[in-house]
């Protein structure tokens, strides 16, 4: 080893869903809306002139964060905008969490970046193990710590948390800061959105990769109390004050105006979804129940490496993560209705394939 790598952090990085090559392809392992985004956003494309770039973007996003803000309820000052909410979850553990004398906690099975920012961050954690259902257990929560990150719906497993109980964690710990990572809420489930106003420490995070069609775009965004936020921004203008290109931030507004656009989506999502869930548990598949735009299932009998390996060499990509307690689990990503059907005439053949075996 050379003498300069002795002072380098070496880290084991998280691993996002395969973004394959290949055209004509049905991609169901990355959690993308199968629908464009908002219509308004082909017109910002198409209005844009290229001599805007010379120029440095509004580094306060007053623009998105005011929209966000009206569309939310809340003020704009209790708005913080990042590059993708892996940006503002990046700083957000930086920012809370990396002088944290006590450990940081969160779920053993849940968004598998968590654990590589603390180590990233040298910040001290525990990983909660969730129960046999997958189900969270706040017991594993009590006492005090250094910070807590719950994904409500949790990803992998789709499982959604109620609100009252979130709020129990939130008001036993007011040691530390709560973060709420929302990427999933607008298919299902409760926000913790209206407690920003009763607890200071509370930090909700979304993202408009999933419900909005913009994973390509990356704008994340966090809400929280004005305090809490201000605590984020001066952490953010201390690393890069001009974190979104001038481009993302019109897109962005585009976007949270068009509600209409949004609600029809989201529900055309959530429609398809509940006819997939009945056709797969016909199919042998298990599940929890999902309030996301995934379902995280397994066969009785056909293992689910098995079965990825041959949804991929058909030209379908699901999700498959070779890990303690969920190795035999396949996230797969909610499609337009037309996939979802060549989804299940592939499924079909697998499986009456292995059953003769």
């Amino acid at each position: 080893m050379s003498d300069w790598e002795k002072n380098v952090k070496k880290l084991v990085p998280y691993v996002p869903g395969e973004q394959p090559r290949e055209k004509n392809i049905i991609k169901l392992n990355t959690n993308e809306n199968p629908y464009p985004p908002a219509p308004a956003v082909q017109e910002v494309l198409e209005d844009f002139y290229a001599d805007e770039l010379r120029r440095y973007p509004e580094p306060t996003l007053y623009e998105l964060r005011g929209a966000l803000a009206q569309f939310h309820g809340v003020e704009p000052e209790q708005v913080f905008v990042g590059v993708g909410s892996d940006d503002v979850l990046a700083m957000s553990f930086l920012t809370y969490f990396s002088d944290a004398d006590m450990p940081v906690r969160f779920p053993d099975i849940t968004y598998s970046f968590y654990d590589v920012w603390c180590q990233l961050f040298a910040i001290d954690y525990e990983q909660v193990p969730v129960a046999d259902s997958f189900a969270i257990e706040f017991g594993g929560y009590e006492g005090r710590c250094g910070g807590i990150v719950i994904a409500n719906p949790n990803a992998p497993t789709g499982l959604a948390l109620d609100t009252a109980s979130l709020g129990r964690l939130v008001e036993s710990h007011p040691e530390c800061v709560v973060i709420v990572d929302e990427a999933y809420v607008d298919f299902g489930g409760e926000s913790m959105l209206p407690y920003i106003e009763r607890f200071d420490n509370l930090l909700v995070v979304r993202t408009f990769s999933k419900s909005r069609a913009l994973a390509g775009s990356r704008i994340g965004y966090a809400m929280g109390s004005q305090k809490l936020i201000g605590y984020l921004l001066a952490a953010r203008d201390s690393f890069n004050s001009y974190t979104m290109d001038t481009i993302t931030q019109r897109i962005g507004v585009a976007s949270v105006r068009d509600v209409e656009y949004f609600e029809r989506g989201v529900a055309r999502i959530v429609e398809t979804r509940r006819w997939c869930c009945k056709r797969m548990q016909k199919m042998g598949f298990d599940f929890p129940e999902t309030s996301t735009n995934f379902i995280f299932a397994r066969h009785r009998d056909v293992p689910a490496e098995e079965i990825f390996t041959k949804l991929r060499d058909r030209g379908i990509y699901v999700r498959y993560f070779k890990k303690p307690r969920i190795d035999n689990y396949l996230r797969i990503t909610i499609g337009t209705d037309e996939q979802m059907e060549k989804l299940f005439e592939a499924l079909d053949v697998i499986l009456s394939e292995a059953k003769n075996l």
